[in-house]
């Protein structure tokens, strides 16, 4: 809607995965290369932990753009299972790309391992790695669920693992894990984001800025300090303040986002600028069309 306004090529801040949007920070860059070293050197297992919104699906989202689709076969699940088996069905789904049987008998998690093992080696015998990534992990509420994760480690060969497992998740997954010694000792990789500084947030901002087309400083040096003191520079906060921003922008053909814009912004969304219930009253400004 409002691209074209402000030089861009692409909506700049939405809260989606998207690798091309990753900004080379220490710690993103960090934690990518080792999980990639992770995959690639067949360890077993890794974990990535952060406060929410940090940007762990985006780094894991970039790992699978960053590793061949030809050499590896992936299972990406977005959601935590609600028991082992559902969970073996999710990953059986997942690499086939077939609806699963049918039968009772071959839908119980015995059968299910065996036909997941049997992916696993036909995958290997077409040159391919599996790699199985558990998102949200945090929220694993039955434990019989990390029990099939471990198992799944029991796929290997004398000098390598078959599987690939990578869990993602908030920062209390690491207690649980921990609580899980069998599992826990088979974490070979273990890495961790933070929020990002003021430095940090002010560059992120201008990067996203200019992987969607625009080179020019769009919002004031006094707004994006704003915008760090209220999101305690979380991306996924950073992103749709600096979304709102740019909306109301347009609406009032701003040539930059200044403070007063930026608070308008937030005032028109939040519900209390004049017109839209809150404490004022009037006619809330309709937004122009590009």
């Amino acid at each position: 809607m409002y691209e074209k306004y402000w030089g861009l090529k692409e909506k700049p801040f939405r809260n989606t995965p998207d690798p091309k949007f990753l900004c080379d920070f220490s710690q993103y860059s960090d934690s990518l290369m080792k999980l990639t070293y992770s995959v690639r050197e067949n360890m077993g297992a890794a974990l990535l932990t952060g406060v929410f919104g940090c940007g762990k699906t985006l780094v894991a989202r970039a790992l699978m753009n960053g590793l061949s689709r030809g050499k590896y076969a992936f299972a990406y699940l977005s959601y935590p299972p609600a028991s082992g088996g559902e969970f073996l069905r999710a990953v059986v789904r997942t690499l086939k790309y077939s609806e699963l049987p049918e039968k009772k008998t071959e839908l119980m998690e015995d059968a299910l391992l065996e036909a997941l093992q049997g992916q696993v080696q036909d995958n290997e015998r077409e040159g391919k790695e599996t790699v199985i990534i558990l998102d949200e992990a945090h929220a694993v509420e039955n434990d019989q669920i990390f029990e099939k994760v471990r198992l799944l480690l029991n796929f290997q060969k004398e000098d390598r693992f078959l599987v690939n497992l990578l869990l993602v998740g908030q920062p209390e997954l690491r207690n649980k894990v921990a609580n899980l010694r069998q599992l826990d000792q088979r974490i070979a990789i273990r890495c961790h984001l933070n929020p990002l500084t003021r430095e940090q947030s002010a560059d992120y901002i201008r990067r996203r800025l200019g992987t969607a087309g625009r080179e020019d400083e769009i919002f004031t040096e006094e707004v994006v300090e704003e915008i760090f003191k209220e999101t305690g520079g979380i991306p996924r906060r950073i992103n749709h303040l600096c979304d709102l921003g740019l909306m109301t922008g347009f609406a009032r053909k701003a040539p930059r986002i200044d403070a007063a814009v930026f608070r308008e912004s937030r005032e028109i969304f939040a519900g209390t600028a004049p017109g839209t219930g809150g404490e004022s009253g009037g006619e809330i400004p309709a937004f122009s069309q590009p």
